[in-house]
């Protein structure tokens, strides 16, 4: 009887074959696996495949100093390959990752997700903050990742990371929320503040890359993870990113251009908060309040928006910029000018001395950050390794005072750097007012040389 059974199914699938009813099973088998794909495709898959090309992935070498003991035996830096992620936001191919991915590493690699390697370089950075922007000359528009937003984010909400782990490429990991407004010490000279905690597997080479809400948008930018602990990680909120990025991708920064605004998001639009005397934007005659919609019909919603959409344009040509005002459409021309034109002589002096960059505060708006200060001046912009960032200024700082002069206006501070006997006063002193408290700094201009290159 078991010696007839093969026969008999052979027999039974010609028949089948025959019969013509072999090909409608294989068309039903296809029809489920298409429906079963769809239940497979589920959001989390979707969100890794819309992100997932704008991921790249970052590797160097870096020179590492002995330590005190290893150098009193004679031993020479070592070399170590490093690695780390980044993320593309600007389809030029601005990438933002962690500066300490960077930091002192000789020929960047950045690998695109689809195997292609560039070399990168840093334009700008923020030591603090651990941010970094690279940038990769690449012969095509690149795709640019989603950004979401951390401002509403919730504690179990799930998460995904995608980064270069331990030198896997695009590794993708989930979790969830764990906790918000985390502080973290990593290191006698690190530590961060307000950071997500996340359970999503993060690892060496992950730093810089990004995690991802459930619709395939960047909340967050991998930093660090608990050595020794399981599921405790750590991301820089997307809201923070996107404002120090606003900086380091500014068109003061890299072109050495300026428009004259400060803005900010509000409730969805791109608010302009500030408008120095004598700039670009004073000249079109733009306002505090007037709301930013478009540069050439590029839409705006974030500061970083508005600098993208004017880096790498000339100075000297008009550039259609709308904006609203008591709810009618402002279309202006705006025209950009260097960033050392004009009254910036003296900012050019601030920063070549002090490390700053300064730009006027309307009135109205310094009182709401004092009552006590008859003024002062917004710092815009920090550079690395000068007497102010050695001093912990940053930018959002109010300058309201250098030694015992008031800081009200550029005069005041063109008045104080003119003094023949500036010297007699180093190291000197320049109150800070950050939120509602005065701080102050002793900066020492008394060897002051000449700034690298930029």
């Amino acid at each position: 009887m078991r010696t007839s059974l093969v026969p008999m199914l052979s027999r039974r699938m010609a028949l089948l074959v025959i019969c013509g009813l072999l090909p409608c099973a294989c068309a039903a088998d296809r029809a489920w696996a298409q429906q079963n794909d769809d239940l497979r495709r589920t959001p989390m898959v979707r969100a890794v495949q819309k992100a997932i090309p704008a991921v790249v992935s970052i590797n160097g070498e870096k020179s590492v100093p002995p330590t005190p003991e290893q150098f009193a035996h004679g031993e020479a830096p070592r070399q170590v390959n490093g690695m780390g992620t980044g993320v593309i936001v600007d389809e030029r191919g601005y990438i933002v990752t962690n500066h300490h991915v960077v930091d002192q590493v000789r020929d960047i690699r950045v690998t695109l997700s689809d195997g292609a390697t560039y070399t990168g370089r840093t334009v700008a950075y923020d030591r603090d903050v651990d941010l970094a922007v690279l940038k990769i000359n690449a012969p095509r528009d690149l795709p640019v990742i989603s950004l979401g937003k951390s401002s509403d984010l919730m504690i179990a909400e799930p998460v995904i990371a995608v980064g270069n782990a331990f030198g896997y490429e695009q590794t993708v990991t989930s979790g969830l929320i764990s906790s918000l407004h985390r502080s973290v010490q990593v290191s006698d000279a690190q530590q961060y503040e307000d950071l997500i905690q996340t359970s999503a597997g993060i690892n060496p080479g992950n730093s810089g890359g990004p995690l991802l809400n459930i619709y395939g948008e960047m909340i967050g930018v991998n930093v660090a993870v608990r050595a020794g602990a399981q599921s405790i990680a750590f991301a820089i909120p997307v809201d923070k990113v996107l404002e120090v990025t606003a900086r380091l991708m500014s068109i003061r920064q890299i072109d050495r251009h300026r428009h004259g605004v400060t803005t900010e998001e509000k409730d969805g639009g791109l608010v302009v908060t500030a408008v120095e005397p004598d700039s670009p934007a004073a000249e079109v005659g733009l306002q505090v309040g007037d709301v930013l919609t478009s540069v050439d019909a590029r839409q705006l919603r974030i500061p970083l928006d508005l600098e993208r959409a004017l880096l790498g344009r000339q100075v000297g040509t008009p550039i259609e910029v709308k904006a609203l005002r008591d709810g009618r459409t402002l279309a202006l021309d705006l025209v950009l000018a260097e960033a050392s034109a004009g009254p910036r002589n003296l900012d050019d002096r601030s920063w070549e001395m002090f490390g700053l960059r300064l730009s006027p505060i309307p009135p109205q708006q310094f009182r709401e950050h004092s009552s006590y200060y008859r003024g002062g001046l917004s710092i815009t912009d920090v550079r690395p390794d000068s007497p102010a960032y050695r001093e912990g200024i940053r930018s959002g700082d109010i300058l309201v005072g250098i030694h015992r002069w008031q800081t009200v206006s550029l005069e005041n501070v063109s008045y104080v750097l003119k003094r023949e006997d500036l010297a007699a006063y180093d190291p000197i002193k320049l109150w800070i007012l950050r939120g509602n408290e005065t701080f102050y700094g002793l900066l020492s201009v008394a060897s002051h040389t000449t700034p690298p290159a930029r």
